[in-house]
């Protein structure tokens, strides 16, 4: 029989990890595939915060809300600094 007296650990298993750089290029090769300007698009949902800028189509919109705001401008500041300053 168990002790009762040691708290037991439950942990659920997120979905795996994505790195917010995979996050955006996924969403621009899905905005891409249905016409839409995928730079417009991105900068209104990150403006505003509308889930409805981004596709549904191949999962962007449900995968692109996984990751916070600022954490996308964070990213896309990076890669134009490392881009364009550092060089």
């Amino acid at each position: 029989m168990k002790k009762l007296d040691n708290t037991q650990y439950f942990k659920i298993q997120s979905d795996q990890e994505i790195r917010v750089s995979e996050v955006l290029q996924l969403v621009y090769q899905a905005m891409t595939e249905k016409g839409y300007d995928p730079v417009n698009q991105i900068v209104g949902y990150i403006m505003s915060g509308d889930p409805t800028y981004i596709t549904s189509h191949k999962g962007a919109r449900s995968l692109i809300m996984k990751v916070e705001r600022d954490e996308l401008v964070e990213e896309l500041l990076r890669v134009y600094v490392e881009k364009t300053v550092k060089e």
